[in-house]
């Protein structure tokens, strides 16, 4: 299951991410503007996030063993049409198509399943499930790149659909619920008891955390999206600006494996705030950099702090809500994540427009990044007090 979801994930996060490579030609092509292009990335965003709930939903009453199928047919069929698409609302839709079947299909319903495989060590376990999507997010933008100089933009989708096809079809025949799951789902996906005794109730764990999601994500986003385009600005090559996203993604990996073991080593909440603070920190500096070597090592220190943070809010659905609440919890937090994607995505394309110039658009991310390290630390005491009045209310009993 482990191996199974990385790679699909790899294949749905590696798509949306390569919007990144594509924005460039399809601007130049059909004379779209950059934030028009890249509201394509926040529409795979924000139809991730809508259908996400529904799928969540769906994971928790009947399972997930036939979401990778639809995933697989789904994926590859809106890559192999936008190699055909001649407008806007083409790509616009085809897009949303991806999201809305595609990625929000293989990511949070899954991860949910994954978590509840492992009793122990589940951290590490989500850790190198979410690394798969990291390590997409840098392969197949950097592949797609040099399909896109050796054969152009169409030729690039139509090898994609073809390549998902083949990789994500016989994936989807290793998907198996977990005991835990199966055994919620046998009582109506009635809510259990948090296996973590977590003293915060299940509804409001999920709004926490989404509203640390919603900022986090709006952080994260904008070098997704935009890190391309500001280095093919700066004079770089186009193999040479994709080379310095895919170190991002490929130490973001490591991040995420890290993330989930910091997570398992300390606490959920705090693995999170440690990682928030390092890609609020990092993502300031991508406009001030020239120098090859300095990039690539920002991209390396980006990439790490920020995929812990994709692996941290995962693990905090797992460690602090029930079994039969994980597809529900994990894809709600996602829907906030992934709407915090998309508009920071969009905002990073419409600053640039605004300002010719990728400053603020940087300036932003770090912004969103500090409101969302300050909603995580009112989350901390939030829990630190009420599992101190627990203490007392017991002694008092006692």
């Amino acid at each position: 299951m482990v191996w199974a979801v990385f790679v699909l994930t790899a294949l749905s996060f590696g798509a949306a991410t390569s919007v990144s490579v594509f924005l460039k030609p399809l601007t130049e092509a059909f004379s779209w503007t950059r934030s028009e292009t890249s509201l394509g990335y926040t529409t795979v965003a924000l139809a991730s996030a809508s259908f996400g709930v529904l799928w969540g939903y769906l994971a928790d009453r009947v399972g997930t063993r036939w979401f990778g199928f639809v995933a697989a047919i789904m994926m590859s069929g809106c890559l192999f049409l936008m190699s055909q698409q001649t407008s806007l609302w083409q790509f616009y839709m085809l897009y949303f198509v991806f999201g809305a079947f595609g990625n929000s299909m293989v990511s949070s319903p899954l991860f949910a399943n994954v978590g509840f495989w492992f009793r122990r060590r589940p951290g590490l376990a989500l850790g190198v499930t979410a690394s798969g999507g990291a390590v997409g997010q840098g392969v197949i933008p950097f592949l797609a790149g040099m399909a896109i100089d050796a054969f152009g933009w169409q030729q690039a989708y139509v090898l994609m659909a073809c390549g998902y096809f083949v990789i994500a079809m016989p994936l989807a025949f290793l998907i198996r619920e977990s005991p835990t799951r199966q055994a919620a789902m046998l009582v109506g996906g009635k809510s259990l008891p948090s296996e973590s005794n977590f003293p915060l109730t299940e509804v409001e764990v999920v709004i926490w955390i989404s509203c640390a999601a919603l900022f986090c994500c709006n952080c994260m986003s904008v070098p997704i999206v935009h890190l391309v385009p500001l280095l093919l600005d700066a004079g770089k090559s186009p193999q040479l600006a994709a080379s310095v996203l895919l170190v991002l993604m490929l130490t973001g990996g490591l991040g995420r494996i890290a993330g989930g073991k910091l997570c398992d080593l300390i606490g959920a909440l705090p693995g999170y705030m440690i990682m928030s603070l390092g890609q609020t920190f990092f993502v300031f500096w991508f406009p001030w950099l020239d120098d090859l070597a300095a990039l690539y090592l920002l991209a390396i220190l980006f990439g790490f702090t920020y995929s812990g943070v994709m692996s941290s809010i995962l693990v905090c659905n797992r460690m602090m809500v029930s079994a039969a609440f994980g597809g529900r919890a994990m894809s709600i937090t996602s829907f906030f994540g992934w709407t915090g994607m998309g508009l920071g995505g969009f905002f990073g394309g419409l600053l640039f427009d605004i300002y010719q110039d990728y400053f603020w658009s940087y300036a932003f991310a770090s912004i969103a990044g500090v409101v969302n390290l300050f909603i995580l630390t009112l989350f901390f005491f939030r829990v630190r007090n009420v599992r101190r009045r627990q203490h007392e209310g017991l002694r008092d009993g006692l």
